[in-house]
């Protein structure tokens, strides 16, 4: 009888799980992936409908901290610092929230992202930065609330809100020339020490050329001011693969000191258990 209730019991969950319903949300969720000049933009944010409703001064309250959209934060994400009248927003995911008025808006770029709408507890410690702009009025309606990345040149952009038959821009400025500029100048510098490392440690691995390996390790080593301990780690280990013992021992060494003075111990235990397996005759 018990055997009989449980496979009824697996058989009702089975179902259950099926005939799960599917319906279409009321405010669907929407992403904008929007790259201006080198800086790459994303908006994630769900787009309630007017539905014949008075959207703003009613639905949307003058005066009051609005969460621009519908359900969990509207989010906005730059790759790059963007200048937004002539103060710096640092690049990062912020919550978009706004403050509609009968003629301007104010739009905040609010540090955490993980509340349900707006937060329970407003902070203002965690206003990033907050803008004011001028509404617009357009001679159409806009049914579903939409925000897009337009005006788009490659130094700058505008954020444009738009529902019912109101439109708020907020214009922002992206660093082109610096990151165009700042591009050109490594790739025409050449190699960094990180490259240089990354080419040793694959022959190293890979039983490729150790030659090569050690000419890249040196180079990265010479490169880089830090002078990195697992930098000469790897170099020990490319002189032993080569038969150079007495070289990889002095190089082991080196890598020691520096990895006590990091009090790295998985370091220091490698370079002493090397050591000790390469004065070994």
């Amino acid at each position: 009888m018990g055997k009989i209730i449980v496979a009824l019991a697996l058989i009702a969950a089975s179902f259950t799980i099926e005939a799960q319903v599917k319906i279409p949300q009321a405010s669907p969720k929407s992403t904008v992936i929007q790259t201006v000049g080198l800086t790459d933009i994303e908006i994630d944010y769900h787009r309630p409908s007017a539905k014949g409703r008075v959207v703003f001064g009613d639905l949307v309250p003058f005066g009051k901290i609005w969460r621009t959209g519908a359900n969990e934060n509207t989010t906005i994400s730059f790759s790059d610092d963007v200048v937004i009248k002539d103060v710096v927003l640092k690049k990062g995911k912020y919550a978009i929230y706004t403050l509609p008025k009968a003629d301007s808006w104010d739009v905040i770029f609010y540090a955490t992202t993980d509340n349900w709408g707006n937060p329970e507890i407003w902070d203002d410690a965690k206003v990033v930065l907050k803008v004011n702009t001028k509404t617009e009025i357009l001679n159409r309606n806009v049914e579903t609330f939409t925000i897009g990345i337009n005006n788009t040149d490659n130094n700058f952009a505008t954020l444009e809100l738009s529902w019912e038959k109101t439109l708020v821009a907020v214009k922002f400025e992206v660093p082109t020339q610096k990151v165009a500029l700042a591009s050109i100048d490594k790739t025409l510098a050449g190699p960094s020490a990180g490259d240089y490392f990354s080419a040793a440690q694959y022959y190293f691995q890979s039983n490729g050329d150790l030659s090569k390996a050690l000419t890249y390790v040196n180079k990265a080593y010479e490169l880089n001011e830090k002078k990195p301990y697992w930098y000469t780690r790897l170099k020990s280990q490319i002189q032993a693969k080569l038969g150079d013992k007495k070289g990889a021992i002095e190089t082991a060494k080196i890598s020691l000191v520096g990895a006590q003075t990091a009090k790295n111990d998985d370091y220091v235990k490698m370079n002493q258990d090397s050591i000790a397996e390469w004065s070994k005759k």
